[in-house]
């Protein structure tokens, strides 16, 4: 019924009209390409252009220390929180791993070589544009010199897993010279390390190949191969580790990268793998488009008329008198999905705070972060058709439990599971020594709602019995020996942290700047959420599965000693449930609103009067004190609680405060311009892009295994648009809408068995339901709620009259 076209290309179009310009950190602004293993940034300059180059695997200066056992320590942080000695207790095990030496370090991604082109220029540079064409992958820079068009293409291939480089002119020869070069740091700090890393590099250059390696800090090599061809012009001679060329209206450029390796080994089977690849630029284009668009299009979006034909900068500084166009919207919405699908695959790595673009050696908070940042980096992914995509998140933590069970036991004396917020491949004990990291428990109950939905989602049967439940098995055991039963018979949740907050009455009374003066409470709010979700799935998936027969009662008895929510004076949600810790404001974390979202524990049509306390809470948060991800965040908050018009606004602030040129997102503004957090790093955090895609998906359709809104949170400024192909548990869904007309249409269509309550938009009325394989009848939920059952391949259509 709804058929919606696949975009224009100038729609799913970044186009600028200046390179990367970020002094010194030109990185930044450079536009990514990759097919999920490997990444390129293309910085984008006429003269002497830079392209970075990475891989997932590449990853140095982490260490693995054993880990002592100072579970000792628990039973006497609970004495000293007994006598009230919060800011003791909150160090003791802290200081305790301090003390015993314990330097775990995580490890850090970084650059395998910069692909550098030195170009001759006759004259001025004049028309410039540098674009990414999201449909496909390919970044291209074109100018005038004089009056010859010079052209750059480039994409990674993920047919033939190598980057494809073609340079192009239609009014003179070209000439130049490739080189593969180590990429220098952009951090005094780190000079004196990256030069021991640069001494083991080696480049060289023969027959029209070029080879580089280095060695990294585990005794094997990195490095990159790359064949340059010319069908008419003239390869020239080999000077310093250049292949130069000229005379040639076309020069292809094929690079493979590996790691891991050893480079005499890999220089000769990179260069044979580089031999059997198509010299056709656009015909291997086409084979990698072909695998690239079935996931870029596994959702669309249109809103409202605008059809994507305005540069970046263009938006930019409309967006600064106040409001994001729908065209900016909408463009990030692609965009974040496109840098997910260019950063992972179902096999590899986890999607990451820099994506495959990181440009230097030891990134601030490169690491996997799981105390918010790699959730919201998924949240979108069910819904908007990217599920596949979701088991390399799984992969990655299973591939670390006896780090987690060794934790758990020496930690906190505990059965299970403990997972530190922080993480890297192989490096799943604990690193950040602080307390606000190391006694905040929630890390594996979080993480289990995303193999619990990828259940929901898809139906996996083996998946549930064989990763999902052990995973949750082992977060509620530690549980099991964690938590207290006081003295009223319900749980003490302590030590207990808030991410990453501290009460308002133990903040410095001095004005002094501390980001985490005293974290460590009782009955955290969020901590008692959690608990509460991962037991409601574990049951519930128990009983689906046929397992664990024998535990749910005890499951289930936990469930019942979990105490009740509490209200602050303000009527708002506290953040910590028990009065001796005051509610802080001023903060970016929203860890308390989980009931809400990214939870499903209450709906507004079940709950209204808990809805409004949770919304009181939102509207309490200090808008200076944000960041880039905690505005998306309360952006998704607000389309929960059905503020299209709030949730908006929030992406708007965003927009002017955190979001580069080239719509890369920031952890925070730089500038003191007062809309958010400031610190002078201002580093990349491509969580806020995930988080965008997620919010746009929250205000158009709400998910739960048992309820379906459609429109749930339409801002006013979107007045039409159209859907194709978003995902509710067990089925698809497509609309349209068009506020002026009172017009809308949808389609609903099972893949499996379906029953749901499906609430219909309210700025429409006088709706008419038909379908095949379909039952509905009105819902005691109210107006516009339906009882729908679907059977499989079943559909229905609806429309106003």
């Amino acid at each position: 019924m709804i058929a919606l076209e696949k975009s224009a290309n100038r729609s799913n179009t970044l186009s600028f009209k200046y390179p990367a310009s970020w002094w010194n950190n030109m990185w930044r602004e450079a536009l990514p390409s990759g097919n999920g293993r490997i990444g390129a940034s293309v910085f984008g300059a006429v003269k002497e252009e830079t392209v970075l180059i990475s891989h997932e695997d590449l990853w140095h200066w982490g260490h693995k220390a054993a880990l002592p056992d100072v579970s000792h320590t628990l039973p006497e942080t609970r004495r000293l929180m007994d006598e009230e000695k919060y800011l003791e207790a909150s160090w003791h095990l802290t200081n305790t791993l301090q003390q015993s030496g314990y330097d775990t370090r995580l490890a850090a991604r970084f650059p395998v070589a910069a692909l550098k082109l030195t170009m001759h220029c006759e004259h001025a540079f004049k028309e410039y544009r540098r674009c990414l064409n999201m449909e496909t992958g390919e970044v291209t820079v074109r100018w005038k010199d004089g009056e010859a068009s010079c052209a750059r293409r480039l994409f990674v291939s993920r047919a033939d897993d190598v980057i494809v480089y073609e340079i192009k002119s239609d009014g003179h020869e070209l000439q130049g010279g490739f080189r593969l070069v180590f990429h220098q740091t952009d951090s005094p700090g780190l000079a004196e390390a990256c030069k021991a890393l640069e001494a083991t590099v080696q480049a060289k250059a023969e027959q029209g190949y070029l080879y580089y390696a280095g060695r990294n800090d585990d005794g094997t090599d990195f490095g990159a191969v790359m064949r340059i061809l010319s069908e008419d012009g003239e390869l020239g001679a080999v000077q310093q580790e250049t292949i130069s060329f000229r005379g040639a209206s076309r020069v292809l450029a094929l690079v493979k990268v590996f790691v891991k390796g050893n480079r005499e080994k890999e220089w000769p089977r990179l260069r044979d793998e580089l031999c059997g690849i198509s010299a056709d630029y656009d015909r291997l284009l086409a084979s990698h488009t072909a695998i690239h668009q079935q996931l870029f299009h596994t959702a669309n979006l249109e809103l409202g008329g605008d059809h994507g034909e305005r540069a970046n900068e263009e938006l930019l500084l409309e967006a600064y008198d106040g409001e994001a166009s729908t065209e900016l919207v909408r463009k990030m919405w692609a965009f974040g999905r496109y840098l997910f699908i260019s950063g992972t695959y179902a096999e590899g790595q986890p999607f990451g705070l820099y994506g495959l673009w990181g440009g230097d050696y030891d990134l601030i908070w490169c690491h996997n972060m799981a105390n918010e940042n790699v959730q919201m980096m998924y949240w979108h992914a069910p819904i908007g058709g990217l599920i596949e995509l979701m088991p390399a998140l799984f992969r990655y933590y299973d591939s670390m439990m006896e780090d987690f069970r060794d934790n758990a036991r020496k930690l906190y004396g505990c059965r299970g599971i403990y997972i530190p917020a922080g993480s890297t491949p192989g490096i799943g004990a604990p690193n950040q020594i602080v307390p606000v990291i190391m006694n905040w428990t929630g890390a594996a109950a979080w993480l289990a709602r995303h193999y619990y939905e990828y259940y929901l989602y898809t139906g996996d049967r083996a998946l549930l019995e064989e990763k999902a439940l052990p995973f949750m098995k082992e977060a509620a055991l530690f549980y099991e020996d964690f938590l207290v039963i006081g003295s009223d018979g319900y749980y003490k949740f302590y030590p207990s942290v808030s991410p990453e907050n501290t009460p308002e009455n133990f903040m410095p009374t001095d004005g002094r700047p501390l980001a985490h003066p005293m974290p460590t409470t009782i009955n955290a709010t969020m901590d008692f959420a959690l608990l509460k979700e991962l037991l409601t799935h574990l049951i519930q998936g128990s009983r689906e599965a046929g397992v664990y027969a024998d535990e749910i009662g005890k499951w289930e008895d936990m469930l019942n000693r979990i105490p009740d929510y509490q209200l602050n004076e303000d009527g708002a949600i506290r953040e910590w449930m028990d009065d001796r810790f005051d509610d802080r404001y001023n903060h970016r974390h929203l860890s308390h609103i989980y009931p809400i979202f990214p939870g499903q524990e209450f709906t507004k049509e079940e709950h209204p009067e808990s809805f409004e306390a949770f919304e009181t809470a939102v509207k309490k948060r200090l808008i200076g004190a944000q960041s880039g991800w905690s505005l998306v965040h309360m952006a998704a908050i607000y389309a929960r609680l059905g503020d299209g018009n709030k949730s908006l606004a929030c992406l708007d602030i965003l927009s002017r405060s955190c979001l580069l040129n080239n719509f890369l997102t920031l952890h925070n503004d730089w500038r003191n311009m007062g809309v958010c957090m400031n610190m002078e790093e201002a580093p990349i955090q491509l969580d806020a892009n995930m988080g965008w895609v997620n919010a746009v998906q929250e205000m158009l359709l709400y998910v739960s295994p048992k309820m379906v809104k459609l429109l749930p949170a339409l801002p006013d400024r979107w007045t039409s648009g159209k859907v194709a192909d978003l995902r509710f548990c067990t089925g698809q869904a497509s609309f349209s809408w068009n506020l002026g007309e009172q017009r809308f249409e949808a389609e609903l269509a099972a893949d499996r068995d379906t029953a749901i309550v499906l609430k219909l938009p309210g700025a429409f009325e006088n709706y008419q339901m038909s379908g095949q394989d379909v039952q509905f009848s009105p819902s005691s939920l109210g107006w516009g709620c339906y009882e729908v059952v679907m059977k499989k391949g079943g559909r229905l259509l609806i429309s106003t009259l």
